[in-house]
């Protein structure tokens, strides 16, 4: 008996994002199909051998696969073993409809730093709390695609912009325990969000969600200080909960929140 597939899949809470899709297919072969959505791949296990437009094509996991809405593809594994993937499905309306043929003739660019994206935000979307990130990763996901759509260096740098990365600070500031997505920030500024995040990045030297995440930790290790517990603490400056607060406080001190109570007080 055939080994059966194993798969996750589920809608993130981020906008732009139809599903994500993790699998291992032992042996599993699509028939000819087509998507109403664009399908950014990865392959971390395996070759998928495919056709589209009317071409054999293979995956290479050093990049990234990306198939565009309403064209036909299929897919069988090229080993013994099958294959693992993992798939973004884009809403359609994310890349630029005109330029779907340009993703039929060069489907798998070669830009290591588009497949870092692509993982970083796969891995941002498994996690709760973590919206405003998959929503950052998204945007320079979607930046980067367009810019190999159009031909047009990915490395290019951004426009320089303290203003308009101070005035996003001060927002995040702001909005510290409430938080505020990328798109409503973007609007509130006018900016597009993926040159929001690239400035941002730029003048600051973090991300916009490191900088919250950072800002909430500041407050976190003060009302820790305080005497309060963390799973009051994680509530009161914006984690999710305490084991968003604990992911991120171990991540940056080494230690979790209950052993940096601790520490204040060696003989407890």
């Amino acid at each position: 008996m055939a080994p059966r597939p194993r798969i996750r899949t589920w809608r993130p809470d981020v906008p732009g994002v139809a599903e994500v899709l993790h699998a291992h297919f032992p042996s599993h072969a699509y028939p000819p199909h087509t998507h109403d959505t664009w399908t950014v791949l990865l392959v971390d296990h395996g070759t998928v051998r495919y056709d589209l437009g009317r071409h054999e094509r293979a995956t290479a996991r050093s990049r990234v696969t990306v198939l565009p809405p309403y064209v036909a593809h299929d897919g069988r594994s090229a080993e013994a073993g099958g294959f693992r993937k993992r798939v973004l499905y884009l809403d359609a309306d994310r890349l630029d409809p005109e330029r779907v043929g340009s993703w039929v003739d060069r489907p798998d660019p070669a830009d290591g730093a588009l497949r870092a994206a692509v993982d970083r935000l796969h891995r941002a979307v498994a996690l709760p709390g973590e919206e405003l990130a998959a929503e950052v990763g998204l945007a320079l996901v979607v930046e980067r695609l367009q810019r190999h759509l159009a031909r047009v260096d990915p490395e290019a740098p951004p426009v320089t912009a303290p203003t308009l990365a101070r005035r996003l600070r001060e927002l995040l500031d702001e909005r510290m325990v409430e938080g505020v997505s990328l798109a409503e920030a973007a609007a509130e500024l006018g900016a597009d969000p993926a040159h929001l995040v690239r400035v941002f990045r730029r003048e600051v030297g973090v991300p916009p969600h490191r900088y919250l995440v950072g800002r909430r930790l500041d407050a976190a290790r003060h009302a820790l200080l305080a005497g309060h517990p963390p799973a009051e603490v994680a509530v009161q400056v914006g984690f999710h909960d305490q084991s968003h607060l604990h992911r991120h406080f171990r991540r940056l001190l080494g230690v979790t929140p209950g052993e940096y109570v601790r520490s204040l007080n060696p003989g407890r």
